[in-house]
């Protein structure tokens, strides 16, 4: 039987349909936002994997381009891989999601939102989120949420909740902030360098909107939920975990202090082994396999448990840190820049033993990066990309296409830099920023955004301010907690918070939070917030004391600009029948035989009549502006132009008055006197004074050598 359920939410209509469509998923509803329409469903397997080591979520975002009323590209002309933006939105459900299942509970849950119908201003990863958590909430699957999630902005000083296209056009916050009732749990933000008090209150602005949509929630949970299904849990019994902690806790507790990070893991891996193998070999004999990898799953078990215990009081109660640094102390800093010569910009930023090689390359507006989406915008002229090798952490592993991870990081760290960066105005290059992360010990995406500031200072791109990112940190230990500055991989791995923040010395650009406890309040927000302003100053000031500021001139390998405007209408005369002229100039002026040819002149024109050339010669660069000014130089009716004559006819002669522009005098302009035969009075070459009178119906230009001699 089909149900509705509505909510006016702050002027707009959220509508949730549950029992037509996708019954035999475990949780299925369509959610309507406005003209946003989104199927959520949630399934979760029969049967749990008791030994796996990691609870089995898979979220996705599937984006129909039906949906916008667009077919896809290629050849093959139907959905392939997920855009990056899709996969941003997969991230942004699953992270506030993930922690609200039950830590014992293992079976495979899937979690799908087809995106079947999108109005820009109503936007549809929220919707799915919503449609994400009432999935999961009224199905069978375990799931302590509900969730949801909106979006804040603010114009002109008033917050607003999930603001439309032209408010988040004219917005200087752009929050995403998601939640249950009770506390924060995912955060996911840019802003146009905010302080740290604007952007807390923002956050609790959204947190109260999250609290409609949760009651909302509510009130159909208690209408058509479930009741939470039975399932498997992996048992362990008092003596065993007595026993093997009193075999690793003195131990592990001294590994957990080793300074050194490669030291550390390898002393803890040792032992772990260690451990399981002297079970191994004391019950292979007596146990089936399966019964043997059941036993050695719980050991593993109750050494990370015990390690997750001794981490804490060793923060928390000691306020000690493995490394000896203070809670809100940076780990030691180095930079240099023009690490790489013929790239347009480089930077290396250590911090600690998390270290970004960051390049710049600065290319033609022309070069953007076409996006084949859902979103109203389908191109970008600011690219970031990281880069994560499995070397930079010591191991071996997967190269290929980049992964969620990869994608992630370096959305973060294009939108902490794309506020400082300058308009295509001011700076008329696209230009791609890439990370490579060389070493891995805690936020390489914050150092990818140091090392991508100074990069691209150093290219000579005129970035408004340097931005620097920090990772903070939070260990909770009963009713205790602590906040740590510029987390190590550990503290990351076995900590309760991942809080990153970026920005200038005038306030924040980007925020990211994930929070693997069920939420953190307004004093833990306020507290990392004011930690996190701190380190990103001191941070700043080795940024600075490297390079202070962008260069004046872009590196000679990268291309020069010319920028200048003509009539729109000549744009037809310049790019000539069939691209033919603009062929011939590019041809001629860089002297090669392709237009693709690497060492050809590029030009971009606007349909405005802007132009942007571009060249690493500045010779080549003015002849090819030269050629276009004349072509599209105006004629000034009433002037006197002297012109060459390039050729004679019996009706007239044609004469240039620039590199191509051409004009005829009709014979019956020649002279005062009546002209039979115009070649008995020039020939090629020759020189004449004519006056411009104007241009006939076609649109061709008059020019008149009578009306001269009369005057």
């Amino acid at each position: 039987m089909k149900r509705t359920f509505e909510l006016d939410f702050y002027g707009r209509k959220i509508i949730v349909e549950n029992g037509e469509l996708a019954k035999q998923a475990d949780g299925a509803v369509l959610v309507r936002y406005g003209d946003t329409v989104i199927l959520s469903t949630a399934v979760a397997s029969k049967k749990a994997n008791l030994l796996s080591d990691f609870f089995p979520l898979m979220v996705l975002y599937q984006e129909k381009l039906y949906s916008v009323g667009k077919i896809p590209g290629g050849f093959i002309k139907r959905e392939g891989r997920p855009t990056d933006a899709a996969t941003l939105a997969a991230r942004m459900i699953d992270r506030p999601l993930r922690p609200l299942f039950p830590e014992d509970f293992k079976n495979e849950v899937q979690v799908v939102n087809t995106v079947l119908s999108v109005d820009q201003d109503n936007l549809p990863e929220l919707t799915a989120l919503l449609g994400s958590s009432l999935a999961l909430s009224i199905s069978k699957i375990p799931f302590n949420g509900p969730v949801a999630g909106v979006k804040v902005g603010r114009v002109d000083g008033k917050l607003i909740i999930n603001p439309t296209v032209e408010e988040s056009e004219k917005s200087d916050i752009d929050l995403t902030v998601a939640g249950t009732k009770d506390a924060i749990n995912m955060v996911e933000a840019g802003a146009r360098e905010v302080s740290e008090d604007d952007m807390l209150e923002a956050l609790l602005f959204g947190h109260e909107a999250i609290k409609k949509l949760i009651a909302f929630e509510e009130e159909i949970v208690g209408t058509i939920g479930e009741e939470d299904m039975e399932y498997e849990k992996l048992e362990i019994a008092d003596d065993l975990r007595k026993e093997v902690d009193s075999l690793v806790r003195e131990r592990l507790d001294s590994a957990l202090r080793i300074k050194d990070k490669l030291e550390k893991y390898a002393t803890i891996d040792s032992l772990q082994e260690e451990v399981t193998e002297k079970y191994r070999v004391e019950n292979e004999d007596k146990m089936k396999d399966e019964e043997l990898r059941e036993l050695l799953t719980k050991v593993a078990l109750i050494f990370h448990s015990i390690e997750y215990e001794l981490f804490r009081n060793i923060v928390v109660k000691e306020k000690t840190r493995a490394d000896g640094r203070a809670m809100d102390e940076i780990r030691p800093l180095s930079t240099n820049i023009d690490l790489l010569p013929r790239t347009h910009g480089s930077a290396l930023f250590t911090r600690g033993q998390t270290q970004s090689l960051a390049t710049v390359t600065l290319g033609a507006l022309g070069e953007h990066q076409i996006l084949d989406g859902l979103g109203i915008e389908d191109a970008k002229r600011f690219m970031l990309h990281y880069n994560f090798p499995p070397f930079s952490v010591g191991e071996t592993g997967r190269y290929g296409a980049p992964g969620r991870r990869e994608i992630g990081h370096g959305a973060l760290g294009e939108r902490a830099l794309s506020y400082v960066i300058p308009s295509e105005e001011e700076f008329p290059y696209t230009i791609r920023v890439v990370s490579e992360i060389l070493e891995s010990n805690g936020s390489s995406s914050q150092a990818t955004i140091c090392a991508g500031t100074m990069a691209l200072m150093a290219a000579g791109v005129p970035i408004k301010r340097p931005v620097a990112g920090i990772a903070m940190g939070l260990i909770t230990h009963v009713d205790d907690y602590t906040i740590l500055t510029d987390i190590q991989g550990m503290e990351d791995h076995l900590g309760d918070m991942d809080f990153k923040v970026a920005g200038t010395r005038e306030g924040i650009t980007a925020l990211q939070m994930d929070i693997k406890i069920s939420g953190i309040n307004k004093k833990i927000l306020k507290e990392a917030l004011a930690q996190a302003k701190k380190a990103r100053f001191e941070i700043l000031d080795v940024i600075e004391k490297q390079i202070a500021c962008p260069r004046e001139e872009v590196s000679k390998y990268a291309p020069k600009t010319e920028v200048f405007m003509i009539n729109p209408d000549k744009i037809k005369d310049v790019i000539g029948r069939g691209g033919e002229m603009i062929t011939k100039i590019i041809l001629e002026c860089s002297n090669v035989n392709t237009v693709n040819d690497i060492n050809a002149v590029k030009v971009d024109i606007e349909d405005d009549g802007r132009v942007v050339i571009y060249h690493t010669d500045r010779d080549i660069i003015n002849n090819t502006a030269k050629r276009i000014k004349n072509i599209a130089r105006e004629v000034e009716i009433g002037k006197v132009y002297t012109a060459k004559v390039v050729s004679v006819e019996d009706f007239g002669i044609f004469v240039e008055l620039w590199p191509g522009c051409e004009a005829l005098i009709h014979v019956s302009q020649l002279d005062t006197k009546r002209v039979d035969k115009p070649k008995d009075l020039f020939k090629v070459g020759d020189e004449v004074s004519a006056i411009a009178t104007g241009y006939d119906k076609k649109g061709k230009l008059n020019l008149s050598r009578k009306e001269l001699l009369k005057k």
